[in-house]
């Protein structure tokens, strides 16, 4: 199978649109983060601490999604540069790279995914009713 320009080039609207969410992510968590700050500060509620805790683990999380979201966007440019110039060869393998790195971020946001849903969990878990 031979590597063509366009094959790394599809990776771009993919990649972007990866990149938006993850930045819709990010701006969500940080303006809950500063809501939560606020309401903790205003009253010290016991329940809001593993909130915040969870919070600061998904920006981390988010941050690196991005790192490596971004990272395999530069290697598709670099990819379509040295097969531009004729290095298909190192073409192939800058784009395996990328590929990894792709894969790395997807695992990143199923993982951030899970953590969302256990602070979902840990925010609805006050409505359950107290077994004695």
């Amino acid at each position: 199978m031979e590597l063509t320009l366009t094959t790394p080039g599809l990776l771009f609207p993919t990649v972007s649109l990866l990149l938006l969410a993850y930045t819709n992510r990010f701006l969500a968590l940080a303006a809950l983060s500063r809501t939560m700050h606020a309401q903790y500060k205003a009253n010290p509620d016991p329940l809001l601490l593993p909130q915040i805790e969870n919070l600061k683990v998904r920006v981390r999380l988010i941050r690196d999604m991005q790192f490596l979201g971004v990272s395999s966007l530069f290697l598709c440019v670099v990819c379509m540069l040295l097969l531009f110039a004729g290095m298909g060869r190192a073409g192939e393998a800058v784009f395996a790279g990328s590929l990894l790195l792709l894969l790395a971020s997807l695992a990143l946001s199923i993982w951030e995914i899970q953590i969302s849903i256990r602070a979902l969990q840990i925010q609805l878990g006050d409505l359950e009713p107290r077994k004695p």
